[in-house]
């Protein structure tokens, strides 16, 4: 019998079961117990170099698949006063600067992933992340300098969107993606059905009122001569007499923008957006909605009102814009679970044949360490709405971890926008089982 002595000699020269060498600049090799032998690559450079390989030779073409740096060398000295920055006519990456708008990992300009800059600008880069160390060590008054440049500059491009003119071909650029779910989740809306339950006299009761019409009955001994006021179920294929009302509460925080370009997870709640707002052009018979957004700003930013939904492509197009500007200039924070509870008391208070909340979020709820215990007693707490949760991002598994952990049949996970005619005829199907 063959003995292999290799693990036991790398044992004596190496504890934790491989060795390592450094092979030129950028790389370095690893040998393991098994005899496994691996180059790793080990600068930013290196790194990039071979996914762009990668990508050349395997990625899908339509796929914009970005890298994530996460940078520890933060230089406090650096930071100034904000500013929006120059504007790079080549759109060439910049990395660590605080002179180009759009640069990732920076000081004091809009971009993504540095500090002190007064708001997000993806200009669809590789992603430099400096620590939350950095951004806590960012003093006050920079914080409020640069706020005060975000809001001046927020107003301004909210003002250039309502005076803008139709863009015909971004709207049908996105109107093609879910023209076909439009189509299908109508279908769904003209199927629906009453479920408001309508209050009825039931006779022959051995209790309740005495019913007129029996009193003769009554004289000769019956006991089945009283009536009860109950509330009887409508029975199937029953009209609508009112319509429905749904709240649809958007995630519109930062980690939307700030994430988009790692999984699309804004465009994603775009597109079911103008799905929503297709869908149900027209319908106002069978359902009334309304579209808040939430965020660490606001927990009700509206942007279609009840009743006031938009009549034309121009003014959908007006709330997507809306929608994207708001995740681009509001605050860091989350408040789906206050926009959700708000939401259930105002619509619980109207008159309709069913209500919903629907929040669309993205999975982020750990960063700001909401439990999933917290999410269910919040979905609980509506007596008279059927509260739901979309989860339309997630970093790594965090969208499928948190729908195991909540009840199953009202969070549902939308990686792709075809979903959402399904999703949103089992949210309908889920109220009717209740």
């Amino acid at each position: 019998r063959q003995r292999n002595f290799f693990p036991s000699w790398v044992a004596t020269i190496a504890p934790a079961g491989f060795s390592i060498a450094q092979h030129g600049d950028d790389s370095i090799l690893t040998c393991d117990i098994t005899g496994g032998l691996r180059k790793w690559q080990i600068t930013q450079d290196s790194i990039a170099s071979a996914f762009g390989a990668w990508k050349k030779m395997f990625a899908d073409e339509n796929e914009s698949l970005r890298l994530e740096y996460e940078k520890d060398d933060f230089d406090i000295s650096k930071l100034g006063d904000p500013k929006i920055g120059k504007f790079d006519p080549g759109n060439t990456p910049h990395v660590g600067g605080s002179t180009w708008a759009g640069g990732t990992g920076g000081y004091n300009t809009a971009g993504l992933g540095g500090v002190g800059g007064p708001f997000r600008l993806d200009a669809g880069h590789d992603v430099h992340q400096l620590p939350q160390s950095a951004k806590d060590a960012v003093p006050e008054h920079i914080l409020k300098k640069a706020r005060e440049i975000a809001m001046s500059e927020y107003k301004k491009r909210l003002h250039a969107i309502e005076m803008s003119e139709h863009d015909a071909k971004t709207y049908n650029e996105l109107y093609a993606r879910i023209e076909k779910q439009s189509r299908t989740l109508r279908t769904v809306i003209d199927s629906l059905e009453a479920k408001e339950k309508e209050r009825q006299w039931v006779r022959h009761q051995t209790t309740g009122d005495l019913d007129d019409a029996k009193l003769v009955e009554g004289v000769t001994g019956e006991k089945t001569i009283y009536r009860q006021r109950i509330d009887k179920e409508p029975d199937p294929g029953t009209e609508q007499k009112k319509p429905k009302r749904i709240r649809f509460c958007f995630d519109v925080s930062a980690s939307m923008y700030r994430f988009n370009g790692y999984d699309h997870r804004l465009q994603r709640s775009l597109e079911t957006a103008l799905l929503v707002m297709e869908s149900l052009h027209g319908k106002q018979s069978k359902i009334r909605y309304d579209i808040i957004g939430h965020s660490g700003e606001s927990e009700e930013a509206p942007f279609v009102k009840v009743d006031r939904s938009p009549a034309n492509e121009n003014s959908r197009l007006k709330v997507l814009k809306k929608m994207v500007l708001h995740s681009q200039f509001c605050m860091s924070g989350d408040s789906t679970l206050e926009s959700m509870k708000l939401s259930m008391r105002k619509v619980g208070k109207e008159d309709a044949d069913e209500r919903f909340v629907v929040a669309v979020s993205d999975a982020n709820f750990d960063r700001y360490g909401i439990r999933p215990s917290e999410i269910i007693r919040c979905m609980d707490s509506g007596e008279n709405v059927n509260v739901f949760l979309i989860l339309i991002g997630s970093l790594g598994q965090q969208a499928e971890r948190l729908q195991a952990a909540l009840p199953p049949g009202r969070v549902f996970v939308c990686a792709d926008t075809t979903q959402m005619p399904q999703i949103m005829q089992n949210i309908f199907a889920s109220a009717l089982l209740k």
